[in-house]
């Protein structure tokens, strides 16, 4: 993704906007992340990514996330279809990112 991708689509979250408020207010639990920004609290959809977000930033690693916004957005419809989060895509993100 890239840093004006949205990881909260409900709210209109940025990768960017989460990645400074973990900068500068480095939240011990990711759930401060939804609690300050409100990402993750409308469908709930984004809520594993921003644990994974976290979890990077704790690593001392820049958050990001490997997936395309386009396929980011189409597994969102699926969620809403189905309230099941696709496995590939949850599974995309622990795959390094090719250059």
């Amino acid at each position: 993704m890239d840093p004006d991708d949205e990881v909260c689509l409900c709210f209109r979250v940025s990768l960017r906007k989460i990645r400074t408020f973990l900068a500068v207010e480095n939240p011990p639990v990711a759930s401060l992340i939804s609690e300050c920004l409100s990402a993750g609290t409308g469908c709930q959809w984004c809520v594993p990514f921003l644990r994974h977000l976290h979890a990077q930033h704790r690593r001392g690693e820049v958050p990001d996330l490997n997936i395309s916004p386009e396929k980011y957005a189409t597994a969102r419809l699926g969620f809403h279809e189905t309230h099941e989060r696709d496995k590939t895509v949850i599974d995309q993100l622990q795959k390094p990112h090719s250059s």
